[in-house]
């Protein structure tokens, strides 16, 4: 028998209600978390390395990834970001772009903005070219990324190091090749790198997976992207999207093996999407 009521809860307001929320959900995930730019900090404190006689500030920014989701100006947006922290050494740690660049001369123009601040430094991604990449490389040089970054009077470390003296720490700043172009080479790269004579050593390396073919080399940080921080975080599956084997280091700050190894969640994102995964500028201050 009828009592005459309408039901309190339908099929079609379920599914009304779970569209809206679809709907919602994704937008937020698009334009308002992909854009909402965060600072994270970490103390680095190098006790089995020689320590800096002062303080040092790094800020490292990674995954610009500029493309038709992440504008120059969200970039403009973090470079100013980075610069308000005040470093003494700026690391980039690839993937500049996603495909192909977008308006190298403002790019350039906006990157230069760093290297005018502090002495800065880059290596490669893999999205800036290379024929070894998992999927069909758009990009098969990366002299474009290349000379995108010498435009903007950024040193590009490819298995090569170079030294400094920044605040009166001595530093070997060692630039790795890209893990999935088939780059990255180690044993290049140290071999290429002068006795330590006290100096710290910061091994720039797009891929944290590539840990373990620095396991035999002598190295006190890492600095590392491509993860993007997994993009998309979420409950009880944490970050399955993570393009990395170990999924241990998908983010922040780890010790491994006597040293540190920082992982930054980035800047830009592929597809224009981040879910519980804000984008960030980190800072590392060593002491």
């Amino acid at each position: 028998m009828s009592t005459g009521t309408k039901p309190i809860f339908s099929r079609r307001k379920f599914l009304v209600g779970a569209a809206g929320t679809i709907i919602a959900g994704g937008f937020y995930a698009r334009f308002a978390e992909s854009q909402r730019l965060r600072v994270s900090r970490h103390a680095v404190r190098l006790a089995e390395a020689p320590a800096p006689t002062t303080k040092l500030r790094i800020v490292q920014l990674s995954d610009l990834h500029a493309s038709s989701v992440v504008p120059l100006e969200f970039i403009a947006e973090a470079v100013t970001l980075a610069l308000a922290q005040k470093p003494d050494l700026i690391a980039l740690t690839g993937d500049f772009v996603t495909d192909s660049q977008t308006g190298p001369a403002g790019y350039a123009a906006i990157l230069a903005r760093l290297a005018a601040a502090a002495p800065t430094f880059a290596c490669l991604g893999n999205h800036d070219g290379g024929v070894a990449r998992p999927k069909a490389p758009s990009n098969p040089s990366i002299q474009p990324v290349v000379d995108l970054l010498t435009r903007a009077n950024i040193p590009c470390l490819v298995n090569v190091s170079h030294t400094l003296t920044v605040n009166g720490c001595r530093l070997q700043l060692i630039g790795l090749g890209d893990l999935w172009s088939a780059m990255c080479s180690p044993e290049i790269a140290f071999a290429r790198t002068p006795p330590r004579d006290g100096a710290t050593r910061i091994v720039l390396n797009h891929n944290p997976d590539a840990k373990d073919l620095l396991r035999v080399h002598d190295w006190d940080l890492m600095l590392c992207g491509h993860t993007h921080g997994g993009q998309v975080r979420l409950p009880f599956f944490g970050t399955p999207f993570a393009p990395v084997t170990d999924k241990r280091y998908v983010e922040g700050l780890h010790r491994w093996e006597n040293r540190w190894l920082h992982i930054t969640r980035g800047v830009g994102n592929l597809h224009g999407i981040r879910i519980n995964c804000r984008p960030e500028i980190s800072v590392l201050d060593l002491a």
